[in-house]
């Protein structure tokens, strides 16, 4: 959202208007450095609203989230506040309130579907009559199951839905069967590919042409929908089953791979002691968060090359769907322990868990957050990564590189101050940043 959309004493077509990139200043006095930085807010509350919304469809209190998401938007009324350091100080509150919303978000999934362990899931292997769910709503992937039950109807999951297979409550239903596709970005030819019926529960759907043949199969639910699609309202999910059921059996999908998941921090911290070990033994180097938003493009494959090329005294820990990139390699176990070299610790909503690690390994070490053996590079995406990426900065996490490209909001003034304050990298190679990030 630009600043000239809030701002009703500006001409909106004028090139000095609030918020126009590359404007010294607004009519009004806003700069454009102001004005990004209420960019950012915006979106990080869209991210905040999101993770906020299953917290509280989930029965967890919110309250304190709902006020730093009114008084953000009252701060980017025209003519509040012309500071910058109040500018950062905000997006601070605001990243503070997303440390506080995925730890909420984590806790009602915990408590309504169980603590996820570690689970081998089959990749693209599907048969019988199909329902495929992509998004984020693990509730509605549970209320659609129930309703299911018994029919002679699979269900898969595809992106961000795949560490839904890790919760106990989840994969007590042996009509839960497997994974289909990878990122988001795929949803056309995959979906074009699959012959069930395709429900999206959460703002990562691709608009499908208007011609696409599996417009009549598409169901959204909540805030998604599609003119090609068939909106869901509540949870009687009775229209997709009579699709499903209608439909011809799933084939042309007999993937053997396999993907695993399930490594959420609370089963991660119950190994403590042998990562502690193999830190103190020099068997566990470093550990190295790659996760983050993956999006078209051959930029991302930075990411796959870096994990490829990691040692072997060192652990990947990932979220979100950036994980896509590389969760098809083999990566075993660090030598001489027991300890997987890979840790999915699920969707981006549990991108906390990996600061919940951090901690603990503080605590118990004695080290300070910033002088632990652990790196962060993060695919960047707006949206969501917005608020993640404050929530980190928010906590005082300092050394973390994003890339394949920078945020769209960020000018000169604002990426120096990140730097100078935060130490925030661009990546470059993996020739060029391996030898850091491992260092």
């Amino acid at each position: 959202m630009d600043l000239a959309m809030l701002c009703n004493q500006c001409e909106m077509s004028a090139p000095g208007g609030c918020g126009s990139s590359g404007a010294e200043k607004g009519t009004c006095g806003k700069d454009s450095t102001l004005a990004r930085l209420q960019d950012m807010m915006i979106y990080g509350l869209k991210g905040l609203a999101a993770y906020r919304s299953q917290a509280h469809q989930l029965g967890a209190d919110t309250s304190n989230v709902d006020k730093v998401t009114a008084e953000t938007l009252y701060f980017t009324l025209t003519n509040v506040n012309f500071d910058f350091d109040r500018h950062i100080k905000q997006l601070m509150a605001v990243g503070t309130a997303g440390v506080e919303v995925m730890g909420l978000l984590a806790d009602a999934h915990h408590n309504k579907l169980g603590v996820p362990t570690p689970v081998t899931v089959t990749q693209n292997k599907a048969e019988g009559k199909g329902i495929l769910v992509s998004g984020h709503d693990l509730k509605m992937l549970k209320e659609l199951l129930e309703q299911t039950e018994g029919k002679g109807i699979n269900v898969y999951t595809h992106s961000e839905m795949l560490p839904a297979h890790a919760y106990p409550e989840l994969k007590k239903f042996s009509h839960l069967k497997g994974n289909i596709g990878k990122a988001w970005f795929d949803q056309k030819a995959l979906f074009e590919k699959w012959q069930g019926a395709i429900v999206v529960n959460t703002n990562c759907i691709v608009i499908p042409r208007s011609d696409a043949s599996y417009c009549d199969r598409l169901f959204t639910t909540s805030q998604v929908g599609v003119s090609q699609g068939k909106h869901i309202e509540g949870n009687d999910y009775s229209e997709v089953i009579k699709t499903a059921l209608a439909c011809d059996d799933i084939q042309g999908f007999d993937s053997e791979d396999t993907l695993t998941t399930g490594h959420n921090y609370k089963t991660i911290l119950s190994l403590a002691p042998q990562i502690l070990e193999a830190i103190n033994s020099g068997k566990i180097t470093k550990f190295i968060v790659m996760a983050g938003c993956d999006a078209p493009g051959k930029g991302r494959d930075y990411y796959r090359e870096m994990a490829k090329q990691l040692p072997e005294t060192t652990v990947i820990i990932t979220s979100s769907c950036g994980k896509f990139r590389f969760n098809d390699l083999d990566f075993g176990n660090v030598p001489g322990t027991e300890i997987p070299r890979y840790l999915d610790l699920g969707q981006c909503n549990d991108s906390n868990g990996a600061v919940q690690i951090a901690l603990a390994l503080s605590e118990a070490t004695g080290i300070a957050v910033n002088d632990l053996p652990i790196a962060i590079s993060l695919m960047w995406m707006e949206q969501k990564a917005v608020l993640i990426l404050f929530a980190l900065l928010s906590l005082g996490i300092q050394n973390i590189y994003i890339g394949p490209r920078p945020p769209q909001f960020v000018n000169e003034a604002i990426f120096n101050f990140l730097v100078e304050n935060f130490n925030l990298h661009l990546i470059s190679t993996v020739e060029e940043d391996l030898p850091k990030l491992i260092g």
